[in-house]
């Protein structure tokens, strides 16, 4: 079954356009391969990539590699402190609509 990612376009846009490959959350995950990213709020299925790895991001590690997270206010990074590790990122042309089940907030099974 394939999984889809929701994550909110001012980050879609900085994963697709400017090269940020670390998806910054609260908890680690064991989900690794293919995944399908979501805009928020769109009923679009955008994209896809690898989800390559998950590790937690130290305070100086996080200071260090802004170009990977690119999140301007570091103290955000104390609460969303686990890098989702995105890797072969491919935004579609045509997005997809999918049905988006109640209550999900992280996660769909597509």
């Amino acid at each position: 079954m394939a999984k889809g990612l929701i994550i909110r376009k001012e980050w879609l846009d900085k994963i697709f356009n400017s090269g940020k490959h670390w998806e910054m959350r609260s908890t680690h995950t064991n989900q690794r391969g293919p995944i399908k990213l979501i805009e928020a709020g769109s009923g679009m299925i955008v994209g896809e990539c690898l989800l390559a790895g998950s590790h937690k991001v130290s305070d100086d590690l996080a200071a260090n590699s802004f170009g990977a997270h690119q999140v301007e206010d570091l103290s955000l990074l104390k609460k969303w402190c686990y890098a989702w590790r995105l890797c072969c990122v491919k935004k579609y042309e045509k997005p997809i609509p999918y049905n988006h089940p109640r209550g999900a907030v992280i996660w769909v099974n597509l």
